[in-house]
């Protein structure tokens, strides 16, 4: 397969241009074929003949095969092919070249597919010529395709071997008949069968012996007639049977190796196949600080269509765009300039016009007028509200100064006319963005395996501590968000004040802090870890508030934030009278760089 991929892609010629859709007329005239040759089969079996095994397996799982065509149509819109690179010539000119690798692929394979073999031969394939990331998306349901078609292919042996038994099945009866009621008239029907010129195929041949031997001295006359017949293609009886089981034998395998991978594409994450075959993933992952192979996969997912975009309107290749993103974002990685050494930054963010001008994107009015509402987004937007108020205001006072009114009337309905206009444009314009404008999805990162060491994440729950029972359900809710997000680099902790105050300590202070303490010094013990504590108490003093007149946490829950975050810097201060956890284990020590 993988010497095969090679040479395939040494043939393949691509055109460039766009042209009509054959692959839906294709699959429609497949969906035509299989049904009809269901039902022929569905008509033998009513009539108690005996079918093949390979048409036991088609009407066993016609039911998968007609759920499979319906996805087909679903994942192949009309005009969807024409976006693909289309082969110039041979078989399969015309169509898309990923269809023909997938024909290639079932034909290799007897229609078994497996993902291994799969990535082998499209792996060796792009070692010569690079695939497109569409037509990588594109392969499930071109496999699909190509599986339907070799269902169709063996389906119509099916149907014409089907005819041909049939054929057999009325000759044998009418013979039958009429040696046990006639035996005397039985050369007659032989005759009319002759006459008929019936077709010497196996499947014919196979079907009238399988009646016929055995069944008596005057049934073996029809024999000895096909086996003179036989002997003038220099063929005999036996040869045929034994060549219509091999093809049954065959047909069978085909169509069960053809259901069975019908099912594996069902079963296949195509996702990570995609990601691994990409040109352009495996180019991106050289992002400088390895940052992009961190990211789930819509944020890399939405990083490799901005690349696809941008190649599609340059005369850039994919992999070409990749590159030089990555080589920008090296340069500024090499030159310390922030977020700019991330490849993120010149695919959708502001050094995408960079990287559009690098690879000698083609200018569109689009293009330009997007570039226009990015650049001076606040005085497009003053300016549409400005001019269509304007023109709105201009009529109506156009067609009141027509009127026979006094000048102070006119100027006095212009500025409410010039009121309503604009709360009417201001309106309407905020309405056509909101379904214009399309929302920016903000880049994550993956944590699906957990969160790694260095991005170490502490849990705040900002609160106060007022009663006995407050403070219990604060570190019982604790306990909640451990077990639902139970991970060896995620800690838990209350960020705590106590009531405002006319004075620094009040008498219950101690017992709510001492409560607190006992607390989560249970959970860590309850949880113990080796190295580090699970969870905290960060417990701040009262400071006085000249505006307020009291005592009071500063600027409370804003201020604990504020501290919290200053604290994880490590920056100097006193910014809490009490931490409960391990002090070689607070956050502070252990490089915490996010809280949520």
């Amino acid at each position: 397969m993988k010497q095969h991929g090679k040479s395939l892609a040494a043939s393949h010629a691509v055109v460039r241009g766009r042209a009509p859709d054959k692959l839906l007329a294709r699959l429609a005239d497949n969906e035509k074929v299989l049904n009809e040759t269901c039902h022929l089969l569905s008509i033998a079996v009513k009539a108690n003949r005996r079918i093949a095994p390979a048409g036991e397996w088609l009407l066993d799982n016609f039911y998968l095969i007609e759920e499979q065509i319906r996805t087909a149509k679903r994942h192949l819109p009309k005009g969807y092919s024409q976006a693909l690179p289309r082969l110039l010539k041979g078989p399969s000119a015309g169509l898309p070249r990923v269809y023909d690798l997938a024909l290639e692929t079932i034909s290799h394979s007897d229609a078994r597919v497996d993902l291994e073999s799969l990535s082998g031969f499209m792996a060796a394939y792009q070692t010569v010529t690079d695939l497109k990331l569409g037509e990588l998306w594109a392969i499930p349901i071109m496999l699909r395709l190509a599986l339907i078609e070799n269902l169709r292919r063996v389906a119509a042996v099916i149907a014409a071997d089907r005819l041909d038994r049939n054929l057999a099945d009325s000759w044998a009866d009418r013979m039958t008949e009429v040696a046990e009621k006639d035996p005397k008239n039985l050369i007659l029907v032989i005759a009319d069968m002759a006459r008929s010129n019936p077709p010497m195929v196996s499947s014919f041949i196979a079907e009238l012996a399988r009646r016929l031997q055995g069944q008596g001295p005057a049934l073996a006359l029809p024999l000895t007639w096909i086996e003179q017949r036989l002997s003038e293609s220099a063929s005999t009886i036996e040869q045929l049977v034994r060549s219509e089981n091999q093809q049954q034998a065959s047909d069978q395998v085909s169509i069960s190796n053809s259901i069975a991978s019908l099912r594996f594409l069902d079963a296949t994450d195509w996702r990570h196949f995609v990601e691994t075959m990409s040109v352009v993933e495996c180019t991106l992952r050289d992002d400088p600080e390895g940052v992009y192979g961190k990211m789930d996969f819509a944020t890399r997912d939405r990083y490799r269509h901005v690349v696809e975009k941008i190649a599609r309107n340059s005369s850039s290749s994919e992999g070409e765009v990749a590159g030089k993103a990555v080589r920008l974002a090296h340069e500024s990685w090499n030159k310390k300039e922030g977020r700019a050494g991330h490849v993120g930054f010149y695919l959708i963010s502001e050094g995408r016009e960079m990287l559009e001008r690098s690879v000698a994107l083609r200018g569109s009015i689009s293009q330009s007028l997007r570039t226009i509402g990015r650049r001076r987004s606040v005085l497009l937007y003053l300016g549409v509200i400005s001019a269509a108020t304007a023109l709105v205001a201009r009529i109506f006072t156009v067609e009141a100064s027509n009127s026979a009114i006094r000048a102070s009337t006119l100027a006095m309905m212009t500025i409410f006319a010039v009121i309503a206009a604009s709360q009417f444009v201001v309106t309407l314009l905020n309405w056509t963005l909101t379904k214009l404008a399309m929302p920016d999805l903000l880049p994550r990162m993956d944590f699906s395996r957990g969160i790694p060491p260095e991005l170490r994440t502490l849990v705040v729950v900002p609160t106060m501590l007022t009663t006995a029972e407050s403070v219990a359900e604060l570190v019982e809710a604790l306990e909640v968000r451990f077990l639902a997000n139970r991970d060896d680099n995620v800690h838990f902790c209350l960020l705590s004040d106590c009531r405002d105050a006319d004075q620094e300590n009040m008498p219950e202070d101690g017992p709510l802090v001492a409560l607190a303490q006992t607390g989560i010094a249970a959970l860590n013990r309850k949880y113990n870890r080796r190295e580090t504590d699970t969870f905290f108490v960060f417990h701040r003093p009262r400071l006085w508030n000249p505006g307020e007149q009291m005592w009071m946490g500063y600027e409370r829950k804003r201020g604990k934030l504020a501290e919290l975050n200053s604290f994880l810097r490590g920056q100097p201060g006193n910014y809490f009278s009490c931490i409960v956890g391990k002090e070689d284990s607070t956050p502070a020590k252990r490089s915490i760089r996010h809280y949520a």
